[in-house]
Order: C-alpha cells, then sequence, then structure tokens
C-alpha cells in the first residue's frame, strides 16, 4: 500500500493455460498396449496357420475339459504330445506320431504306424517301405509331373473354344507304366468314325494339343489304340485288331506334327479289346481310346531289351553230340 502511494508501477502477469505445453507420457503407454495387442493377433493368426488339425483338436479339448481328449498319442495335454514344427511329426513324448500329409492309405489301418514305432524301426526303414508301397521319390516325382500336365492341358483346353468341350474326352492317370493319357470315345464326341482309323479334326487338334505339352519331357512315349471287344470283320479280314494299330499308327502322325521327334517314340501298338477301360462293359465306347504313356525309365529299358538283342540260337542250344 505504501509503495502505491509513492506511485510505484504494479506489473501483473497473466498465465494462459493449456496450448502446446506438454501433455504428459500417458499416450505412449497406450500406445504400447495397441503394438502389443497387434503383435498377439498376428502372433495368434501365425500359430493358427502352423498348427494341423490334429493339434487344433488338442488345443479345443484343453479348453474343454469335460470332454475327453481324442488325440491318439501323448499326454492329451494342450497340443496332445505333439509339438509345432514341420510338418508336426515329432511328440515331446518321444514317439512318433503319423504326419497329416501322408497318404490316406497308411492312416487308421489297424494301427500300422503306431506297430512300426513300437517296433523301434528306423526312418531309414520305413522310407524304404514306403517306396516299396509305391510312395518313393521317383513316385513323388511322376506325381508332381502329372499334376503339372493335367494343368497344362486344361488351361490350354480352357483357352481354346473349340477345343473346351472335349475335356471330357480327355483322361490322365497313373499306371505302373508311367503317366498315361487317353483320348476316348463320348456319347455324342467320337473321336473317330465308326470302323475307321481316320480321326475327326477336332481329335489331330486334340492330339496337337497333347503332343506340344509333351515334346520337351524327358520320357519316351508309348502310343496303343484301343477297342471294343467285338467287331465287325470284313472279307478280307480286317478286324479290331488292325484298326486298333492303324488309330495309334495315325496318333503318331499327329504326334510327330507337333514336334515330338521319332527318336522319342518307344512303341506304337494295337490292342484291340484286351484291356478296356470299363472291364464290365467290353463294349462301352469308351474302350475305343488312344492311350500315350510317358514311360519310366524301368519300362523304356524293357521296351528296348527286344528279341533282336537276343543271342543267337546256336550259342545257346548246343550242338548235338555225334
Amino acid at each position: 500500500m505504501a509503495e502505491e502511494e509513492a506511485g510505484g508501477v504494479t506489473i501483473i502477469k497473466r498465465i494462459k493455460k493449456g496450448g502446446h505445453g506438454h501433455h504428459g507420457g500417458a499416450w505412449k503407454v497406450a500406445y504400447a498396449d495397441f503394438v502389443t495387442a497387434m503383435m498377439a493377433f498376428f502372433l495368434l493368426l501365425w500359430l493358427l496357420n502352423a498348427v494341423t488339425e490334429v493339434q487344433l483338436k488338442g488345443i479345443s479339448n484343453y479348453f474343454a475339459p469335460t470332454a475327453a481328449s481324442e488325440s491318439p498319442s501323448g499326454a492329451g495335454g494342450m497340443l496332445g504330445g505333439q509339438v509345432i514344427g514341420q510338418g508336426a511329426s515329432q511328440s515331446n513324448s518321444g514317439t512318433p506320431v503319423v504326419a497329416i500329409d501322408l497318404p490316406p492309405s497308411t492312416i487308421g489301418q489297424g494301427g500300422q504306424d503306431n506297430t512300426d514305432a513300437k517296433e523301434g524301426r528306423s526312418e531309414k526303414d520305413k522310407d524304404g517301405k514306403a517306396e516299396k508301397d509305391g510312395q518313393g521319390p521317383q513316385d513323388k516325382a511322376s506325381a508332381v509331373q502329372q499334376a503339372q500336365i493335367t494343368a497344362a492341358l486344361r488351361q490350354a483346353l480352357n483357352a481354346s473354344p473349340e477345343l473346351s468341350q472335349l475335356q471330357g474326352n480327355l483322361l490322365i492317370d497313373s499306371t505302373p507304366e508311367g503317366i498315361r493319357i487317353q483320348v476316348l470315345d463320348t456319347q455324342g464326341q467320337p473321336m473317330f468314325p465308326p470302323n475307321s482309323s481316320a480321326m475327326y479334326e477336332r481329335t489331330q487338334q486334340l492330339l496337337l494339343l497333347v503332343g506340344k505339352t509333351l515334346r520337351d519331357l524327358p520320357q519316351k512315349i508309348a502310343i496303343d489304340g484301343h477297342t471294343v471287344m467285338a467287331g465287325a470283320v470284313d472279307a478280307n479280314g480286317y478286324g479290331n485288331w488292325e484298326l486298333s494299330a492303324d488309330r495309334a499308327l495315325n496318333a503318331r502322325r499327329v504326334l510327330l506334327q507337333s514336334g515330338i521327334t521319332d527318336s522319342k517314340i518307344a512303341r506304337v501298338s494295337g490292342r484291340a479289346g484286351t484291356d478296356p477301360l470299363s472291364p464290365k462293359d467290353p463294349n462301352d465306347i469308351r474302350n475305343h481310346r488312344i492311350t500315350i504313356v510317358l514311360l519310366r525309365p524301368a519300362e523304356e529299358q524293357g521296351i528296348r531289351s527286344s528279341p533282336l538283342d537276343a543271342p543267337p540260337l546256336s550259342s545257346v542250344i548246343a550242338p548235338p553230340k555225334p
């Protein structure tokens, strides 16, 4: 008060609250929680993608204690005794577990795989058994090649409006000889005229497509002609044997036009009705067909070992004694 009377100046400083001042570190905590939740979410997605159906069922049983565990091995815990890994084929208890990606025929057949585990068979023995059952590396490579051929032919057929309707006339499967491609007759869509070896234009186009797909593959090719069991024989004795052989020879000519070399063809034969596609109905129209087989190496060797390579009879049969 005395200062005011003496004429002093009073300075008033007003402080505004708010603005761009310091907000504290609460936002950092919220951001860290968000990042942690996202990491847990993506980790959950990865785990769901990594585990198998059997392991997911074990997890379900773990969170439903009233349900009995149906896991075939292990302690029946969270993962049913299995561990997450490549193929999920290991177990915490040390007992081998059947992998999900094995052929269905080896699963659930009287506990065959559990018997192998109890007998302590080595992995080498199992691999040998797999090869014996047709599941060796060569068969796996053949299955991959068959899938590639099927996909290539399906794509080519779909790209051609004229040939897309012939997908029912093409059948691809695997035989002991090798991968087999069959061009067969169907109802309303025959590949050859009746009792004639002169193929239709659509048949020629389909065989050209098959040849272009196979021409760069390393295997040799066997071409066989097939007919129904019954067949008319003309006055000159021309029957199904001659008809099937002539159709196979015509198919060979078309394949050569597609770029397949003559040295790649190991066999051309007529089978008549001896190997029907429908054994229960030997006169089924689908038995009229041309088969093109990508031969396995063993089959190629067997074809190359022709009777012409045999030694002369004089070196086999001893001459009579005087």
